[in-house]
């Protein structure tokens, strides 16, 4: 089955906290049904300094990371409508998919 929502999409979200906000999709967790958006989900974490034996390790502190938000909860924003909208697909004659917009029917 073809993911309605990919990497590198514009996505809204639709309700939670941060419902009205866009950003661009970081990565997909189709087992979890959650997806990471930039700017979206945004929390504070205090890290533990960690220092490794090779080179590098990692600084303490307080890091603010996105977390992942529920499939359910966002969707595709059409380039043409320029709103979040349901998706859909179309079969072209040589059998690929092609995401639409429902509601305008233009190409995603």
């Amino acid at each position: 089955m073809a993911a309605k929502v990919r990497k590198g999409d514009r996505v809204g979200v639709l309700s939670g906290k941060d419902a009205g906000k866009q950003g661009r999709v970081i990565a997909v967790l189709p087992l979890q049904g959650k997806v990471l958006v930039e700017g979206v989900n945004r929390v504070k974490r205090h890290e533990k300094v960690r220092p490794s034996r090779g080179r590098g390790g990692q600084e303490g502190g307080i890091v603010t990371k996105e977390l992942p938000v529920d499939l359910s909860n966002v969707a595709l924003i059409c380039p043409s409508c320029g709103a979040p909208r349901r998706v859909g697909f179309k079969i072209e004659e040589d059998g690929s998919r092609t995401r639409i917009c429902k509601k305008c029917e233009s190409v995603i």
